[in-house]
């Protein structure tokens, strides 16, 4: 295996689409026997958007923009983005929140590198939503989506002492 691939050569994408939230997306970590860190490119289609804007608690994130034009959300603000800006998404409350929106009128392409620790919290601060997960990627033992309102009292529904 070479460790490395040229991004125009990247084959095999996977495409979804969900109303406002789009996308074709291309592995690259496992063409080049990356380990500890998740590669990968999205490229997204006009009006839509990879994901819910949200937080991690463990892993970061970065993002750099190969082509096309777009807005990131990020905590409170947002920004334009375009082609060699690199955006940073360290691990965080709502503070760090992120979303990146093509709001051009062409595609936008992006390489997205993550740390991958297998034990993450993510906040979706719009919709006060919870996503807990353990394990690798391709092989979770747990994933647990909640809302915060739905928080239960520690003791609730264990048997008490004799």
């Amino acid at each position: 295996m070479k460790p490395l691939i040229n991004l125009n050569h990247l084959e095999n994408g996977q495409s979804s689409s969900q109303g406002i939230y789009g996308e074709t997306y291309f592995v690259v970590s496992d063409l080049i026997g990356a380990k500890r860190l998740g590669y990968s490119v999205s490229v997204v289609p006009p009006g839509k958007r990879v994901c819910p804007f949200h937080n991690h608690r463990v892993n970061e994130e970065m993002f750099l923009i190969l082509e096309g034009t777009g807005t990131l959300r990020f905590g409170e603000q947002t920004y334009p983005i375009g082609p060699m800006d690199i955006i940073a998404c360290p691990p965080g409350g709502p503070e760090v929140a992120h979303q990146i929106i093509n709001s051009g009128n062409t595609d936008l392409r992006y390489l997205c590198l993550s740390t991958m620790d297998p034990v993450e919290v993510c906040e979706q601060p719009d919709s006060d939503k919870l996503l807990v997960f353990t394990g690798p990627q391709e092989a979770r033992t747990l994933r647990h989506i909640g809302r915060k309102q739905d928080a239960v009292d520690y003791w609730e529904g264990e048997q008490a002492g004799d």
